[in-house]
């Protein structure tokens, strides 16, 4: 199927699946319960059922649509669950919020976990602005048993959904905060995925909303380059794992926000080309995840198999982004025992990722513009007022000297990187700077 190694999850559960026959109890049952004490045989637990986005799934699921979930203690339901939600594109504006003058130990530059967002978004007044309570109590977080309830689960495989029964599985909920009239239940993130585990929402909000007469609220936080995104969901089914909705998303930053065209116009001006790295030539078409990799980054190294388990990537992935970060000269690669990578920030991306937002984005810009590519795509923009389509783009890079790219497959395909920061950059502009 890939062309990369397996991980270690993908090996263990390659193993489990042969040992148990799971694939063939499944078709004839329709599911698989596996106990911790199983999944130990191979590996811990915590490292093999723990898959926060769909992305993580071990190969084995992946190539059977398969989704694993927590239904006690020590036991697991393996099937052909729709256990994932997709985010939906964020909206672009950001409301400005403020810390309280007094408080000296938040910093909106450093907001290194998801418990500090938290703390930050509920000193900034954000969380009482988008929950629309005047006044909010933090109350129950942690881990804590989930009681018993059932619930229906869409099948990928069947018309109709399966029913699963819950019973003191371990949830934990990242924050709670009650007001006046509502219970609203955070799961807080600082990696930025293209879906979610419904599970995060789902189980804290059964156990909740059996025990309150006020409204339960789930609510995502997604804290990633100095914006909070929020995700308010509905069940509209209580008994229906998949009938959430998104009711409101918004945007917040403790910071400035504020940049215009001209700021980008500056930018480009003052960057000088530099001779192209000998690193592949990035193939990584969101660079808010770039980004969001130097956040992680920030904080510890990490070797190649920690950010692909830890984080929304698989290993291609991790690949194609710790690559675009050493392309753009802010993350270093080691090599450490047993030869495998250890990944870290440069010196450029420390400094950088010490900027506040608006000159940490410039930064970043400045970065990606140094490289002719990019810089003779950025400036075509301007002169034409949209970024350049495929052809366009394949010309410059043909006549950027770039490493190892050789075949026009393969300019068509890293074509779309161009286009993606391009794109990620002039959505930068604060539209109300005009």
């Amino acid at each position: 199927m890939s062309e990369h190694p397996k991980s270690q999850n993908d090996k263990a559960w390659e193993a489990l699946f042969e040992k148990y026959d799971i694939l063939s109890r499944i078709e004839s049952a329709g599911r698989f319960i596996i106990s911790s004490a199983q999944i130990k045989e191979y590996r811990e637990p915590r490292l093999m059922a723990k898959f926060d986005h769909g992305i993580n799934l071990p190969r084995i699921f992946a190539e059977n649509h398969l989704a694993i979930l927590p239904i006690s203690r020590g036991d697991y339901v393996i099937s052909h669950f729709e256990a994932y939600q997709p985010f939906p594109p964020p909206d672009r504006s950001i409301a400005r919020v403020f810390l309280p003058a007094n408080l000296q130990s938040l910093d909106a530059n450093h907001i290194p976990s998801e418990a500090i967002a938290i703390n930050c978004a509920l000193a900034s007044g954000m969380l009482a602005d988008f929950l629309g309570e005047d006044i909010l109590y933090a109350t129950v977080s942690g881990r804590m048993g989930s009681g018993q309830f059932d619930f229906q689960i869409q099948n990928s495989r069947a018309r109709q959904p399966l029913k699963v029964s819950v019973n003191q599985s371990q949830i934990e909920i990242d924050a709670a905060f009650e007001g006046v009239h509502s219970l609203a239940l955070l799961e807080a993130k600082r990696d930025l995925a293209e879906d979610f585990l419904v599970r995060q929402l789902y189980y804290p909000y059964r156990v909740w909303s059996s025990r309150m007469t006020k409204k339960v609220r789930p609510v995502f936080l997604v804290y990633s380059n100095g914006v909070f995104h929020f995700y308010e969901y509905e069940f509209q089914n209580p008994d229906s794992y998949n009938s959430l909705t998104l009711i409101k998303q918004k945007n917040y930053s403790i910071e400035d926000t504020a940049i215009a065209l001209s700021d980008l116009e500056e930018t480009v001006k003052q960057t000088s080309i530099v001779p192209e790295p000998a690193i592949s030539f990035p193939q990584a078409n969101r660079f808010e995840r770039v980004i969001n990799l130097c956040e992680l980054l920030s904080t510890q190294d990490l070797s190649r198999e920690q950010v692909t388990e830890e984080y929304a990537f698989d290993l291609r992935q991790t690949n194609y982004y710790t690559d675009a970060a050493r392309y753009l000269g802010l993350v270093e690669k080691h090599y450490r025992e047993y030869r495998k990578p250890i990944y870290s920030l440069s010196l450029l991306g420390r400094r950088i990722m010490n900027l506040n937002y608006r000159h940490r984005q410039l930064a970043f810009c400045r970065a990606i513009l140094h490289h002719r590519p990019f810089r003779e795509a950025f400036l075509l923009s301007l002169e034409t007022g949209t970024v350049p389509d495929t052809s366009a783009i394949v010309a410059i890079m043909r006549r950027s000297n770039l490493y190892k790219v050789e075949s026009m497959s393969t300019y068509i395909r890293r074509s779309s990187t161009i286009s993606g920061w391009l794109h990620w950059m002039f959505g930068l502009i604060d539209l109300s700077t005009y």
